[in-house]
């Protein structure tokens, strides 16, 4: 089955949600700290949505299970190789601090290794088929995250 990163996204929102609600646990942020999460979870959001608007510029595929049809190598993709996977990270941590209790951030860990482990290695395979040298060089010079 394959699930798109945006779903998955859903998916951890509505996990995390439904962890803070029916078990709160110990609080691990409180008061007014819980604040920076919305501001993380903006960022996030923001992140993720001027990478995407990049590929549209670009015409490049943003489909995780569609061939590549460009190497997008400016704007955050100077800093990071995947900075629509960091977004998506960031705004899933900012919404945990804003919950503030313990087990959302176990919620972020899950997210943040299945795309480690499992969307960005299916995606960097596609990108070295589609790229080659090109891909091999930028992947050399840019960070998989940060």
């Amino acid at each position: 089955m394959k699930i798109l990163p945006p779903v998955l996204v859903a998916a951890s929102v509505a996990a995390m949600v439904a962890l803070h609600l029916v078990a709160p646990g110990p609080a691990v942020v409180a008061g007014a700290a819980r604040w920076l999460g919305v501001a993380a979870m903006a960022g996030g959001f923001g992140l993720a949505l001027a990478v995407s608007r990049l590929f549209a510029r670009r015409a490049a595929n943003i489909n995780t299970f569609k061939a590549p049809t460009a190497l997008v190598t400016d704007g955050p993709f100077r800093v990071s190789r995947n900075p629509i996977y960091l977004g998506f990270s960031v705004f899933l941590l900012g919404l945990a601090v804003a919950l503030g209790g313990a087990l959302p951030f176990a919620v972020v860990m899950a997210f943040v290794v299945v795309a480690d482990r499992w969307y960005i290695p299916f995606e960097e395979a596609a990108m070295r088929r589609a790229f080659g040298a090109a891909y091999a060089d930028y992947a050399r010079r840019v960070r998989r995250w940060l």
